[in-house]
This record gives structure tokens, C-alpha cells and sequence, in this order.
């Protein structure tokens, strides 16, 4: 896990990358080709918002992949059928779990293909929790409690989204993907006015932008978002094939200019929020 601190001036900012980690632990123990399993990660995300500690914000990552743990699903989320003994906890299977292998420890790869050739022990499995899970969660948890001591604080919670979006999840697609896509768990993460100001600020700069289509959310907003108490919690999935090989994870010339414009995104929501909280940014 890294957490880089604003550069100047704080700003209630906090944004979170939970998916962009390369860092695979030796005791993964997978059998599939890392190659496949690389297919899930948010590739790049936080270079893509490296401007976030330049403008005042403080950015949060894993390190680690999210094939190996996935701090954006409760802990709860887990499929005993890949376990080798009973699990000692409470379990919660999502229906992304069950269906598509994809709970808080992954049992299959985006093209379905079973990760590993064995049962994963619960003491594995705990020790993912204990070791990965619970310190990233409780690390950004500090985070927004200290951005929110004086007031409101907006959290943006950063992925990025396979091109064949729609197809991965089982679903037809409307129409093309969007180049951005906001989810905000359908109005109970965040103010509709913040979610329609993102979707403009990327709309002005010429991306197309959807909101919960078909990205909702997932654990980390239900965990954060309260908007009744000024705590806005966003999720933006950026569509991969606009910045990203999806086979080689290599950045495209384009990639660049992306990172720019979200540059200027986060300058101009930097001064947002200034205007929103003055007293709390002065001395």
C-alpha cells in the first residue's frame, strides 16, 4: 500500500485506487498465466491521477493485485466452495462472487478460467484479510476521518473498466461504452449536484460519460459515502481502451493526453471545493 500526501495546501480530496496493484505476493500461488490474471487490474489508474496530491488531495493505492484480495468487497464476501476446510466466520457471497468468481478472493480469471489447481486453506485466506484487507481499509478510513474532522470531504474512488464492459458482465450492451463512468450506488453515495459536476467537468474535455451504467459501486462507497453528512463518495471507472493495450497492459500514445485532462479535472475540482468550504481551507 502507498499513500502519497498533498504537495501543498491540504483540501479535503481523498482518492483511492484499491485495483491498480502489480506487486503479485509470493504465496499466491496461482495456476494460470500471469498474464490472464493481469486482466483484472485498474493498470496504470494512479499514474493516471498522479496530479491528486499536486492540486491538495491525498491519494491512497494498493500495491498488491485484487485478483489476490480484493479491498473493495466486504470481507464477508467469500466462496466457500474454493476453501479446503469450513470457513471459522460469517460468510456473505455477492451474486459477482458466485456467478462470475470475482468475491473478495478471486477464484477465476475475467475469461472464467479457475485461478488456482487447489483449495485455498482459511489460514490463507485470513491472512489475506489480516495482512492486505484490514490495513488498506483502516489506512483509508484514517484518511477521510482526518479529511472530514473540519467539515465536509469528497473521496474519489479510481478504476478503470475492460472495453468489452457490458460482455464481461453477462449483460447487452445499450450502446458503446462510455469513456467514463460514474457510479454513485444510484444517488446514496454522494449528491446527485456532485456526480452531474464530475460528469460535466469530464464532458466539456470531450468524453462520453454514463452514470451507473453499468458500474453502480461496490463496498468501499457503501462504507464512505453519507452525503446527508457531506461525505461524498464517487467511484469513476475510465474505459481501458482509450488509454491502455488490454493484452499488453502497455499505455497508448493517447494516454498522456488523458492524464493531462484529468489534471485539469482535478485543478478544477480542487477549486470547487475551496469555494465550497472556504473556513475550512484558510488558516
Amino acid at each position: 500500500m502507498q499513500i502519497v500526501l498533498p504537495a501543498g495546501p491540504a483540501i479535503p480530496l481523498v482518492c483511492d485506487s484499491p485495483h491498480s496493484g502489480t506487486d503479485y505476493p509470493a504465496d499466491f500461488g496461482y495456476a494460470v498465466p500471469l498474464a490472464e490474471l493481469r486482466k483484472s487490474e485498474d493498470t496504470h489508474v494512479h499514474w493516471l491521477w498522479d496530479a491528486v496530491p499536486r492540486v491538495g488531495g491525498t491519494l491512497v493505492r494498493a500495491t498488491f493485485p485484487r485478483s489476490y484480495i480484493d479491498v473493495n468487497r466486504h470481507e464477508r464476501d467469500i466462496d466457500v466452495t474454493m476453501l479446503a476446510e469450513a470457513w471459522p466466520g460469517e460468510v456473505s457471497p455477492s451474486e459477482r462472487c458466485l456467478t462470475l468468481g470475482n468475491g473478495l478472493v478471486f477464484s477465476h480469471t475475467t475469461a472464467k478460467t479457475p485461478i488456482y489447481a487447489r483449495r485455498l486453506t482459511a489460514k490463507e485466506v485470513a491472512h489475506r484479510i489480516e495482512s492486505y484487507w484490514r490495513p488498506y481499509r483502516h489506512t483509508l478510513t484514517q484518511v477521510l476521518n482526518a479529511a472530514a474532522a473540519r467539515g465536509p470531504r469528497w473521496h474519489l474512488n479510481l478504476h478503470s473498466m475492460p472495453s468489452n464492459a457490458y460482455e464481461r458482465l453477462g449483460r447487452v450492451a445499450p450502446g458503446p461504452l462510455a469513456d467514463v463512468v460514474l457510479g454513485d450506488l444510484n444517488g446514496h453515495s454522494c449528491s446527485g449536484a456532485f456526480t452531474e459536476w464530475v460528469a460535466r467537468a469530464f464532458r466539456c474535455r470531450g468524453y462520453t460519460v454514463a452514470v451507473n451504467d453499468p458500474y453502480v459501486g461496490q463496498d468501499l462507497l457503501r462504507e464512505f459515502g453519507d452525503p446527508a453528512r457531506g461525505r461524498e463518495s464517487l467511484q469513476i471507472e475510465v474505459n481501458r481502451g482509450i488509454y491502455l493495450n488490454e493484452q499488453t497492459r502497455e499505455l497508448l500514445p493517447r494516454a498522456d493526453d488523458l492524464r493531462v485532462d484529468i489534471a485539469d479535472v482535478l485543478q478544477d475540482l480542487a477549486s470547487f471545493i475551496r469555494n465550497a468550504t472556504p473556513s475550512l481551507i484558510d488558516p
